[in-house]
């Protein structure tokens, strides 16, 4: 099957969650069961664009509305990702250092869907099936339906997935003159709410809807930023599919951002010098538990709770344990964490900001991961965790449900708990104080998730599967 997957994001290009990191692996993995899968994208600047060779392979015009534009689509050369990947150049709109946070940005994304169909419109051979992911690429189910223009993609088939449905892109209705001419009957396959929403759009009109893991999809019916009512009239063409890692990239025997590689025969040694690394750069007691944090400094990640929690533990516990926290996001929760810092006692230390390598390298060396998501899609950095040895500490809800066992329970390997509450993450940070101190039953476990397999290769499968259920038809 040729499959072309659209997206806003693909990792190492441009990434700002785990929707890079699904498309970055995701058509790798389809090729290597023998099928020809794709990846489209906007062409932000980036240290990627710049850092490799291009090829021009489609150069044209189009509008947006009233806007006539031209547009420049280039190819990598040597498809080092193990995929064509494909850029979408639009001077002025997609020419941005940033993926999103623009004030334009229903403007660039709808210009970015227009230039694919337009581009796809001219293929002789045309694809089986277009994926599309997340609420920037929504309106193409819509557009290759019922715009004027695309009615020779009419007949192809679309897949939806969802990573995220707390962003929907609502636009006004004074933008739909953005989209190509189109079949006003139609327009309540558009409407959500008295609005434009792109992602509802395309929940109605692709021909499939996928989210990134099963309990995800089963608590999108009653927790989906509005959209409840809409999941459940459409459940029949919705499924969960569990997102995998990509186990070349993340393989703490070959990672590149490691300076002290390990397996699952040799761990121990190699966590501890990881470990080592991390209480020097970071002035922590490598005699007691790391903890840490990775990821971005917001509510939906429970973000906002970890000031409370540390201080909490330290006050109720006692100094048994080290925080460490990567990340960023609410200047607020920024804030707070900075201002534990002088209090540590070498046991708490916090980075604002992103870094690639230093996230590796704390999937290494610490002893616990905390998550305590209020929402969680699927959640893949407790399976790069595990991936590393590092115990998961993760709410119960949508990915980390259908990852984590906890280890109170048969063949359990994690610590669980169901409220994003200070109580219950303190109560799982009490549970790690004491359980880090029982050396045999701490190796038991890491050998245990180490040798879990979240693989792409069963994930790839189960979308084959919807693909050629969709094709035969």
């Amino acid at each position: 099957m040729d499959i072309l997957h659209v997206s806003a994001e693909c990792y190492p290009v441009a990434k700002a969650g785990g929707l890079g990191d699904v498309v970055g692996a995701l058509p790798k993995y389809m090729n290597d069961l023998g099928h020809s899968a794709r990846v489209v994208m906007p062409m932000y600047r980036t240290k990627f664009l710049y850092a490799n060779e291009w090829e021009v392979v489609h150069k044209a015009s189009t509008n947006m509305g009233n806007w006539w534009f031209e547009f420049t689509i280039i190819k990598e050369k040597t498809n080092k990702l193990g995929f064509e990947l494909y850029l979408v150049d639009v001077n002025g709109l997609l020419d941005r250092e940033k993926v999103y946070g623009y004030n334009d940005d229903s403007e660039r994304f709808t210009a970015f869907q227009i230039c694919v169909l337009d581009w796809v419109n001219t293929w002789a051979k045309k694809p089986d099936i277009l994926h599309v992911h997340d609420h920037h690429t929504g309106l193409i189910p819509f557009m290759a339906k019922n715009c004027l223009k695309y009615r020779k993609l009419a007949s192809i088939k679309t897949v939806l997935t969802i990573h995220n449905a707390q962003y929907q892109g609502w636009m006004p209705w004074s933008k739909s003159i953005l989209i190509p001419q189109w079949d006003m009957w139609k327009w309540g396959m558009l409407d959500w709410g008295g609005a434009i929403n792109p992602l509802a759009s395309a929940i109605k009109c692709a021909d499939k809807v996928t989210t990134v893991s099963p309990s995800y999809m089963q608590e999108l019916k009653w927790m989906s930023a509005g959209m409840e009512a809409l999941f459940e009239y459409e459940k029949g063409k919705c499924v969960g599919i569990l997102n995998g890692i990509d186990a070349k990239v993340w393989d703490p025997e070959t990672d590149e951002y490691l300076q002290h590689h390990f397996s699952e025969h040799d761990f121990e040694a190699g966590k501890a010098k990881n470990k080592m690394l991390l209480c020097d750069q970071f002035g922590l007691d490598y005699d007691k538990p790391l903890i840490g944090f990775i990821g971005r400094l917001v509510g939906e990640k429970g973000a906002d709770l970890l000031p409370q929690v540390i201080s909490d533990s330290f006050h109720f516990i006692g100094r048994r344990m080290n925080f460490l926290v990567l990340g960023s996001g609410f200047p607020d929760v920024e804030a707070r964490l900075a201002a534990l810092k002088p209090l540590s006692q070498s046991d708490y230390n916090v980075f604002i900001g992103y870094n690639e390598g230093l996230s590796h390298t704390m999937y290494a060396g610490l002893d616990f991961l905390l998550m305590p998501s209020r929402v969680e899609p699927c959640g893949l950095n407790q399976m790069y965790s595990m991936r590393y040895g590092t115990v998961p500490m993760v709410r119960r809800t949508g990915g980390l449900k259908d990852t984590v066992v906890d280890m109170g329970d048969v063949n359990g390997y994690g610590i669980c708990y169901n409220h994003a509450s200070v109580p219950d993450i303190t109560q799982a940070v009490w549970r790690a104080a004491e359980v880090y101190h029982n050396a045999e039953k701490m190796k038991g476990i890491r050998q245990r998730m180490m040798n879990l397999d979240f693989s792409w290769e069963s994930s790839v499968k189960q979308y084959i599967h919807l693909y050629s259920s969709l094709v035969t038809q």
